[in-house]
């Protein structure tokens, strides 16, 4: 018996008979051989934190358009806190961590910089439309590792695709993902906005903090429990009403109060205005793609996708140093 097979025992020996097991994985894109070492989420999981796509959340915003301060939330740091919560809740329920891993440390590969401002000026200018978790898909299945992709497994793609609040998962660790995303950036948004001067935490409505608590951990905590009392030995992720309507309410709360804050959100015009130039220069100027984008036009897809991934894919700081070198005149020197 390899180490692989031996592990995949210990999941159906071990784990909830509800949990994803990875040797009853759907499967792949394309078969391939398996790991000796490693079962198929795990392998997934790895791929993902070595691809580029991972790596470029560390220069991609959250909520703050390319914050000063070092102790701001990145798409990246909000993407392991995600992770963080997931295996938490995963653990508890004997569900597989492997699995809600991968699906966490991957469902926002496909962001935009500049957060969703960046998402809507693509959606807004692109004729077949951008919505990031299914960019997300696309740079796992297409534009990784030079158009070959990174061919993970179905429920990884799915609990990647459905992870928004809209999204229907297939798998309890996809539903675990779904809602730990929502309470990362409950929590980490709400830290990050006391920490700008935005808001205090006395701001936060009585009837929330009667529920919740009264500090980012109190809450982060009550969330967590919530869902691992009520869904235990269940096949399914739920949360106690009481508990779902206070979460409802404070991330009301957040939009009314964060995101569309005209201070924390004074930069956003001008972020969406710089990717639908960028967008239309290159849709223009097609030719100045890098080749890896080329080589996606050669085979046949649609130019506004293509464009759509080289944009979509940059950082904050490369969208603004393109736009810079693109459009702002220089000082003329011999």
């Amino acid at each position: 018996m390899t180490i692989r097979e031996s592990l995949e025992q210990w999941e159906e020996d071990y784990l909830s008979p509800y949990a994803a097991k990875s040797k009853n994985s759907k499967g792949r894109l394309r078969e391939e051989a398996q790991c000796d070492i490693r079962p198929v989420f795990q392998r997934d999981r790895d791929r993902i934190i070595h691809c580029k796509a991972f790596r470029r959340l560390k220069d991609k915003t959250q909520v703050f358009l390319t914050p000063e301060g070092d102790h701001y939330r990145t798409r990246l740091t909000h993407t392991l806190e995600v992770s963080q919560n997931a295996r938490t809740i995963a653990k508890a329920l004997k569900l597989n961590e492997e699995l809600v891993e991968a699906i966490a440390l991957g469902h926002d590969l496909g962001h935009t910089p500049f957060g969703h401002a960046g998402e809507r000026a693509l959606n807004r200018v692109c004729p077949l439309g951008f919505e990031h978790s299914e960019q997300s898909v696309r740079t796992v299945d297409r534009l990784e590792k030079d158009g070959q992709g990174l061919n993970l497994t179905y429920e990884v793609r799915d609990g990647i695709l459905n992870h928004q609040t809209s999204g229907r998962p297939h798998t309890l660790e996809g539903k675990v993902v779904r809602l730990s995303d929502k309470i990362a950036y409950i929590h980490h948004d709400m830290d990050d906005a006391v920490r700008a001067g935005l808001l205090t935490e006395t701001d936060v409505p009585g009837e929330i903090r009667e529920v919740l608590g009264s500090t980012p951990g109190m809450r982060l905590d009550c969330l967590i429990h919530d869902i691992v009392t009520n869904s235990m030995d269940k096949n399914d992720i739920i949360m106690s009403k009481r508990v779902a309507n206070a979460m409802a309410k404070i991330r009301q709360f957040l939009f009314d109060e964060v995101y569309t804050n005209p201070i924390a959100k004074s930069e956003e015009a001008k972020a969406e205005a710089l990717m639908e130039t960028l967008y239309h220069h290159y849709m223009k100027h097609v030719d100045e793609l890098p080749e890896e984008f080329l080589k996606l036009l050669s085979e046949g897809e649609p130019r506004e996708r293509v464009v759509c991934d080289y944009v979509g894919a940059m950082t904050d700081r490369f969208a603004i140093a393109v736009y810079n070198d693109i459009f702002v005149p220089k000082s003329w020197q011999i």
